[in-house]
């Protein structure tokens, strides 16, 4: 990307933040998502041999780093996820990976304990553009707000525990949600499966469910999680020092983007009780108590096409066709949230 190019990206960026964040300030943060850089790594573990199962002990790996500061760190690694933990889904798939010793002060995951990876799933390189996509929407949501997850892109030599080569394909750390939370000066709600509507922030939760939309992402929930766990699904709630599951003002950060229709993954289908007829037909999920700024958030960001764009344009390695099928998808959004007459009917489909 062009300096000037550059230049009108943090600008755009800034403005977003300024409006989005006017009284959060966030950190900086930690040299592993302080770059864009792709990393050079190699991964070496019983991958062969790692078990799917949830109650699964972590095996023993090694993480290598190349380039001009290599490093070699032991680290135990686990399967996570749901749906791409399964082998129907994924042959190779989404990872856990947790550090045996603490990485060094000049390491490039100094201050790392535990990251989730994503992986490329399967061999075709098809998935190479899912995971690419993928890589792309946590970027868009980061550029709306710091209440995000950082990501960080590695090229990812896999070898087996005799050194044998298995595979080399891109993936994506993603930041541990314990640093998002410090970093925004927040703390995590935990302990709680549901909350209400009403004990969110309303101009967060617009931007949650307006982003949802953009990408067309219908797998997740701001106010309840699954069986036995924190809620919510595919998002964390943060909140201010001290909070409880009565607090208010709670902050929604989504993950997860792998069933929004700007992947299109071969295996999203729509969740049940959302009836669209494939997670590319858009339906949007906000409450209708936020409205108001869905409304003004819609308004924002339709003035923010290029800069967004940008995020898209500069993702190494897609393809020409991904890269115009998935620009094309973000314009048909861009025309929605710049027509008055469509952000009306939009928001007469909220959640009541």
């Amino acid at each position: 990307m062009c300096l000037v190019l550059k230049m009108a990206f943090a600008v755009a960026t800034f403005s977003i933040l300024s409006w989005a964040n006017p009284v959060r300030a966030a950190d900086g943060p930690k040299p592993l998502f302080a770059s864009d850089d792709v990393l050079s790594l190699t991964l070496t573990g019983p991958f062969d041999t790692i078990s799917r199962d949830i109650a699964a002990k972590p095996v023993p790996g090694v993480l290598k780093v190349g380039g001009a500061a290599p490093e070699t760190m032991p680290v135990t690694l686990s399967v996570r996820g749901i749906t791409r933990r399964k082998k129907e889904v994924c042959a190779f798939p989404p990872l856990r990976v947790e550090f045996s010793q603490k990485p060094g002060p000049s390491s490039i995951f100094k201050g790392q304990k535990r990251l989730k990876l994503v992986t490329h799933c399967q061999r075709s390189a098809d998935y190479q553009q899912y995971l690419l996509l993928e890589y792309t929407a946590y970027r868009l949501y980061r550029a709306l707000t710091p209440e995000s997850f950082n990501v960080r892109l590695a090229k990812i030599d896999y070898t087996y525990k005799d050194g044998q080569a298995l595979i080399t394909r891109l993936g994506f750390f993603i930041e541990d949600v314990n640093d998002v939370v410090k970093r925004n000066g927040q703390e995590r709600l935990r302990g709680v499966r549901r909350i209400s509507a009403s004990q969110l922030d309303a101009a967060a939760a617009a931007r949650y469910a307006v982003f949802e939309y953009m990408i067309s992402n219908l797998d997740w929930a701001m106010t309840a999680g699954p069986a036995g766990a924190d809620c919510c699904h595919n998002a964390r709630l943060m909140g201010a020092k001290g909070v409880t599951g009565a607090s208010t003002g709670l902050i929604p950060v989504p993950y997860d983007f792998d069933y929004a229709g700007l992947v299109n993954a071969p295996y999203a289908e729509p969740p049940d009780g959302i009836h669209v007829a494939n997670v590319k037909v858009r339906r949007y999920r906000g409450f209708c108590a936020h409205n108001g700024e869905a409304k003004a958030f819609l308004t924002q960001i339709s003035t923010r096409r290029d800069s967004l764009m940008a995020i898209l344009n500069e993702t190494p390695q897609l393809e020409d066709r991904t890269r115009r099928k998935a620009a094309g998808y973000l314009d048909d959004f861009f025309e929605e949230a710049g027509s008055p007459s469509k952000v009306a009917d939009l928001m007469k489909v909220c959640l009541r």
